[in-house]
């Protein structure tokens, strides 16, 4: 395993090329890349027409949490049995190879241990093998989902998934609200922690990474790692740090952030980040904040040039995942998924100011959504659970946005009645897989 120096400045506009760190495939991690752009790689858009039509095949699950591709036609689903938790037992995680068309499993890992439950998640190396990090274990699968190697974590806290750095070294770290916490550099090839270095606070949000440096969103602050390749550790940036919560429009009560987007001159992220959906089966009015939440830009050169713009503007507002950031398009969209709103920016490069594009009202997006750049196509969700359940119709429907102006390209029904948190992916053509927490479906365009 090799090393490469900082890469801050990285130009990751270009799509046509995989981390290196990654197998290259379109979709070999959470959202296309660890900078967290949702735009796979070297893949084609949907393009639909009006003369299309649409076909579903779908799987129930008990609770899904990742789709990833490998080569054409292999495909891997990432699920975990979070029930055990409600009866106080350590959950586990599975991976499984499942047919493209079908979606039937063909190979499955065996049971992976877990511990304390997050949906963690799992990425293909460059190496192209798999690997899962889940509750305080992270595990090496080969392509038949055989179990290679495993590494219990240290501390007895659920890890938040892991990003992998350019010099092949993967990172992990804890998901925590309080506490001393560590972020982890693993050695891919043994399995093993080559350094560790203890945060300047914890974190809720997912790590992101360009090149060799990490971004972690802390409770209050966003802080950088870069990686040593010659001593093999991870050293925090001192000179580049952000204290989003103190500077939050002077808004009381304001809660962490979640997940970066890095593009080649900004960071990009959301706060109030706290709520109780994890009781509901949605982030509708699952706030805990009095203010509302915003959208907040911090520059990779200098971290004191950044800007706070509220999303909605309505009390209570909140979100769980990442923000959308087009760089080809210099379009921001965002949301705030406790009152049902998005909205979109078009931002000015020179100025680092946002002009408003479109907003869709009563729009029930949660993130993590399919941004194809060729055709400004996004795929996200419109959940309508505590709407539609009152005359016994359609849970959560799939909507398609051209980007530009806001305008659906289609909308369908997924009748999953959860909302969808964690992860789908793009196809290898005019295709998508759209998870719900509890049903996997293979959206087609014909």
């Amino acid at each position: 395993v090799g090393g490469e120096g900082n890469s801050v400045a990285a130009d990751i506009t270009n799509r046509n090329a995989v981390a290196s760190g990654y197998y290259n495939s379109p979709w070999s991690c959470e959202d296309g890349g660890p900078e967290r752009l949702q735009m796979p790689t070297a893949t084609k858009g949907l393009n639909i027409l009006a003369t299309d039509r649409v076909k579903l095949v779908s799987r129930r699950l008990l609770i899904g949490n990742m789709v990833l591709l490998r080569e054409p036609g292999e495909v891997y689903l990432m699920h975990h049995d979070t029930l055990r938790r409600g009866l106080g037992f350590d959950c586990h995680s599975y991976i499984e190879k499942i047919d493209p068309q079908t979606l039937a499993p063909l190979k499955k890992s065996p049971k992976l241990a877990g511990g304390p439950f997050w949906p963690g998640g799992f990425a293909i190396h460059r190496n192209g093998d798999l690997y899962v990090t889940f509750g305080r274990y992270m595990h090496r699968l080969n392509p038949d989902c055989e179990c290679i190697n495993s590494l219990k974590l240290p501390q007895n806290l659920p890890y938040n998934s892991h990003v992998i750095l350019d010099g092949g070294y993967l990172v992990t770290k804890p998901i925590a609200e309080d506490g001393q916490t560590q972020l982890l550099l693993i050695d891919p090839d043994t399995l093993t922690i080559s350094h560790a270095i203890e945060m300047p606070e914890p974190s809720i949000s997912r790590l992101s990474a360009v090149g060799n440096t990490v971004y972690v969103t802390g409770v209050t602050t966003i802080y950088r790692y870069h990686f040593n390749a010659a001593g093999k550790t991870l050293e925090r940036d001192s000179d580049w740090a952000f204290n989003y919560i103190d500077n939050a429009l002077q808004n009381p009560g304001q809660s962490y952030g979640w997940d970066p987007v890095i593009d080649q001159h900004n960071i990009w992220f959301m706060d109030n980040g706290k709520h109780t959906a994890n009781k509901a089966l949605s982030m509708l009015n699952e706030g805990v904040a009095t203010s509302p939440n915003n959208i907040i830009r911090v520059s990779v050169s200098d971290s004191s040039d950044f800007s706070i713009t509220p999303i909605s503007g309505m009390s209570g507002g909140s979100i769980s995942n990442p923000p959308l950031y087009c760089s080809q398009r210099r379009i921001l969209v965002a949301y705030d998924s406790a009152n049902a709103f998005v909205k979109a920016w078009r931002h000015d490069l020179e100025t680092n100011e946002l002009t408003a594009l479109w907003q869709r009202d009563d729009f029930g997006m949660a993130g993590h959504g399919l941004y194809f750049a060729d055709t400004g196509e996004l795929v996200t969700e419109d959940y309508r659970s505590l709407k539609t359940w009152r005359g016994l119709k359609n849970g959560e429907e799939n909507v398609i946005l051209d980007i530009e102006t806001g305008e659906e390209k289609a909308r369908f029904a997924m009748n999953n009645y959860v909302q969808s948190f964690c992860f789908s992916a793009p196809g290898f053509a005019r295709d998508y897989y759209w998870l719900g927490l509890d049903k996997l479906t293979h959206v087609t365009f014909e």
